[in-house]
């Protein structure tokens, strides 16, 4: 398997190549070359299978260029962190399918691909002699994941940019209480879209790059959308040998179109159990209204209940436009290159019929979001954070107009968020062990403003 660039002016590299690129060196992203697709003999196979056996499965057809057992053993270990041997069960509360995300030492989802990838990199540093500088930014879950994916490792620090004040007091805490040295957070005077430029720019910056070594935790690297692409599968397969389904659907709650990126890939590998990806937004919803409008315009990032989603500009968006442009890169660059001038992207009607087809939408308010963490608390007992209460709320109003069952990404544990849950329920949610006595832990945390040179400096006073 190769990768390849969606703006198309690099050399076509290997997987551990991709890996410690990050974002390409043209400033795009990296994707495997071809698409992979699987036959109905290895669906048949595949449904038999534990997670990490069908993780090994899918991982070996995107990273051949890694030895069988080192693959093997990085995702034992990645997976051996989560509190449940199934890793994302799927489960029926009485309404809904669904799919628990939050079992790593983090309690979201983004634990499923950070485990993994801070393995990989440790390792491909170690084989190499090399140290490595992880800069990144998070809407508040990725930070955390990434922090212990990697901490306490002796070849790599990492500098962390969230938006300060615009992520829940437990993914704060989460992060800035983390004493390992080789951990520093960043908390920026601006919204994760500002974090998320700096970053990119930053990355953009070859020369700056390569003199300390940076590499990208966030979805940008390919990596982290190969270990979501697993959960898909598994929870389709599942459905398909326990509940007779023909065809099984995801809510996905989105805002950087990462996860529901891995979905699509998911669906192109596994043709045709997996029917519509339904594209759940909050109020920032640029991309209910690309899929529903046929324009990808960005507006005011508005700070809502579910702060993850609370993006404009999603970086994953630019790997679907490669394939919706039928992979024309030199398409993809010059739309990109207008979209940072306009701030905006129009399609054609043609393009607009196939987006239908790839994706259903729906975007869900506050009020919205509340009554769906209230309704589904009261009716099942089961209690939903608000980012999975998006993708709920999201499943139940598009439900009449799908085939086959839908299952709902749970991203987080409800504790991350207990404001949300207390208004909706009057409860506050149970915390796991592992997140009691944050507050009284202490602090490590840099404001700096959203300018890139102060956070460049930074980086360079601290970097190994």
């Amino acid at each position: 398997m190769e990768y390849i660039s969606t703006r198309g002016q690099i050399a076509p590299v290997s997987f551990k190549e991709a890996v410690m690129m990050g974002l390409a060196d043209d400033g795009g992203l990296l994707l495997p070359n071809p698409m992979p697709s699987v036959d109905a003999a290895t669906i048949d196979a595949w449904r038999e299978l534990d997670y990490q056996a069908l993780c090994l499965e899918i991982m070996t057809i995107f990273a051949n260029d890694l030895p069988g057992p080192v693959l093997n053993d990085l995702i034992s270990r990645a997976y051996e962190t989560f509190d449940t041997r199934e890793v994302t069960p799927l489960v029926f509360n009485g309404q809904q399918y669904i799919l628990e995300l939050f079992h790593g030492p983090t309690f979201a989802f983004k634990d499923v691909a950070l485990q993994f990838l801070g393995n990989l990199f440790s390792w491909l540093l170690e084989e190499k002699g090399e140290t490595m500088n992880i800069l990144g930014a998070t809407s508040g879950d990725t930070g955390s994941a990434a922090i212990y994916g990697v901490k306490g490792k002796d070849n790599i620090n990492i500098f962390i940019l969230h938006p300060r004040g615009r992520v829940s007091p437990v993914q704060a805490l989460q992060m800035t209480t983390v004493p390992d040295l080789n951990v520093f957070n960043i908390a920026v005077e601006g919204t994760f879209d500002d974090c998320q430029a700096i970053v990119k720019e930053i990355f953009n910056d070859l020369e700056f790059k390569a003199e300390y070594r940076l590499g990208s935790i966030n979805s940008i690297n390919w990596a982290r959308v190969q270990a979501q692409i697993v959960y898909y599968v598994y929870a389709a397969l599942k459905l398909q040998r326990d509940a007779g389904a023909q065809q099984v659907n995801f809510s996905v709650p989105t805002g950087n179109f990462g996860d529901i990126f891995a979905g699509y890939v998911a669906k192109q590998l596994i043709r045709p159990v997996i029917g519509r990806l339904i594209l759940a937004t909050n109020e920032n919803n640029i991309l209910t209204r690309f899929v529903l409008e046929g324009k990808y315009a960005k507006s005011r990032v508005v700070s809502t209940i579910s702060p993850s989603m609370d993006i404009q500009v999603a970086s994953n968006f630019e790997r679907y436009l490669y394939y919706l442009y039928d992979r024309d890169p030199v398409r993809v660059s010059s739309t990109m290159k207008d979209f940072q001038k306009k701030g905006e992207i129009v399609f054609s009607r043609e393009e607009r019929q196939q987006v239908r087809r790839d994706f259903a939408s729906v975007s869900i308010n506050q009020d919205q979001t509340l009554e769906t963490i209230r309704e589904c608390y009261k009716n099942t007992g089961y209690v939903l954070d608000p980012h999975s209460a998006v993708g709920v709320a999201a499943a139940d109003k598009l439900a009449s107009t799908l085939d086959g069952p839908v299952v709902c990404l749970a991203t987080a544990h409800p504790a991350k968020f207990p404001d949300a849950v207390r208004k909706a329920t009057g409860r506050e949610p149970e915390r796991p062990e592992a997140m009691k006595g944050l507050e009284n832990l202490p602090s490590r945390c840099r404001i700096l403003p959203a300018d890139i040179e102060l956070i460049k400096d930074y980086v360079k006073q601290n970097a190994l």
